[in-house]
């Protein structure tokens, strides 16, 4: 879209609406444009000579006379498809037990390309703008497939309750050209030491654009009794005493 002729009062705030509506996973990028120029018509007397720095030269217009037109700012965008959610996928285990458990992931509409992914950042606590940490997957074909993955939590809290007792590891990766999905399958680790419910998220990124999130349900269940204890009365309203061991797993 174009926009023209706004006027802009000293510090007044301007809204630009973007609006983003993609007919494909893959990454799509724009800018944004704003192009400032004085409302008298006369020129800022700052002259853009080629010894000027580089990036002031990229963000002004120049008249003829060598003197500063506008001012340009630019903004890049890059738009990442997202997929729906998926139904969350449920990891059962009884505490103080171990699970390995294969789960698969369909990614639809998977486009093959060349795009590079992001710089990577951090994203620990629900951020999902860039994904960090997190091995690519490659097929080793001609329409080479590269993905990031990566465990999110809601909180703080929840991660440090989960993070030490779940682990993933991609095992297979399975690409249907036709249908345009590829299948994810990975190898869920789960060693709870009691009985818990959490949630968190696989978040899972092509380079050649889209974005897939996959609802976990981590639930630990009761353990099994560790024994029983018989206490035998020596006689009526006399107290009876048996002793027992604990080990404590953490400090």
């Amino acid at each position: 879209f174009h926009l023209a002729g706004i006027r802009l009062a000293p510090k007044e705030k301007l809204e630009i609406p973007v609006l983003f509506m993609p007919a494909e996973m893959k990454i799509y990028k724009t800018q944004v444009v704003i192009h400032v120029m004085r409302e008298n018509g006369e020129n800022w007397p700052y002259e853009v000579t080629a010894e000027s720095n580089t990036d002031l030269i990229r963000n002004v217009t120049v008249a003829e006379n060598g003197e500063t037109r506008g001012i340009l700012w630019i903004y890049p965008i890059h738009g990442t498809p997202e997929a729906p959610q998926q139904k969350s996928v449920v990891i059962r285990c009884q505490a103080r037990q171990r699970l390995e458990q294969r789960v698969e992931l369909l990614l639809i509409g998977v486009i093959p390309g060349e795009t590079a992914l992001p710089a990577a950042g951090n994203s620990g606590t629900g951020n999902t703008d860039e994904l960090s940490n997190t091995p690519e997957v490659t097929d080793g074909s001609s329409a080479t497939l590269e993905f990031l993955y990566e465990l999110q939590y809601q909180s703080d809290e929840i991660r440090s309750q989960l993070e030490s007792l779940v682990g993933m590891q991609l095992l297979q990766k399975e690409w249907d050209t036709e249908s345009r999905i590829v299948t994810l399958i990975f190898n869920v680790v789960f060693a709870p030491s009691k009985p818990m419910r959490n949630k968190a998220t696989l978040v899972v990124q092509c380079a050649a654009g889209g974005l897939w999130r996959f609802p976990l349900v981590f639930i630990a269940t009761e353990p099994e009794v560790d024994d029983v204890i018989n206490i035998v009365a020596v006689g009526l309203n006399k107290e009876s005493i048996v002793g027992f061991k604990l080990t404590s797993q953490t400090r």
